[in-house]
């Protein structure tokens, strides 16, 4: 149990803590932790354009041409996985050059992994960003043929059982 004279102690060494004081120092520290962005909960993140993010949701704005709140939502989604897919490419275009030696465009964090480990994570982002773009698109495009009157089926949903008493199963067992 921590005594009052070490909770004391630790306020006073507290004090002349070395940490940043300015807004800008604090904002500099705040991404120590950002590894690769992926899966940040800003927009965009240092080494990107917030003009290029904007840009990009104009086009898909205009492209897909939401109505309502809902399929506005869809497209917002829309807009951020595409802008972290980009991101995806953009991380694996500094991996490789990385391993060429180019290590002046890379985002240090993922040095320390080995070649493969980073290459599957990237992968898994990547595939988990593609389905999440594609569900919020079928969504979207379902909502909008709903709404000019288009029949709609519902998403088809697909039950499998699998026996794991085959003869090769209890084969293995015996």
């Amino acid at each position: 149990m921590t005594s009052q004279r070490q909770i004391e102690a630790n306020r006073r060494n507290a004090t002349s803590s070395t940490g940043p004081r300015t807004a800008r120092g604090k904002a500099v520290v705040a991404l120590n932790a950002v590894q690769h962005g992926l899966l940040s909960r800003q927009a965009v993140i240092q080494g990107e354009s917030e003009a290029e993010l904007v840009e990009l949701g104009k086009r898909l704005r205009g492209q897909l041409a939401p109505s309502g709140e809902l399929e506005l939502l869809l497209v917002d989604r829309i807009v951020s996985t595409t802008w972290r897919l980009r991101r995806a490419v953009s991380l694996e275009t500094m991996l490789f050059d990385t391993e060429r030696g180019d290590s002046s465009a890379y985002y240090g964090a993922l040095a320390y992994k080995g070649d493969r480990e980073k290459l599957q994570l990237l992968s898994r982002y990547e595939l988990t960003l593609e389905r999440s773009l594609f569900r919020a698109l079928h969504e979207l495009q379902r909502l909008q043929a709903e709404r000019q009157g288009q029949p709609v089926s519902p998403p088809v949903a697909v039950d499998l059982t699998v026996d794991v008493t085959t003869d090769a199963g209890s084969e293995a067992a015996a």
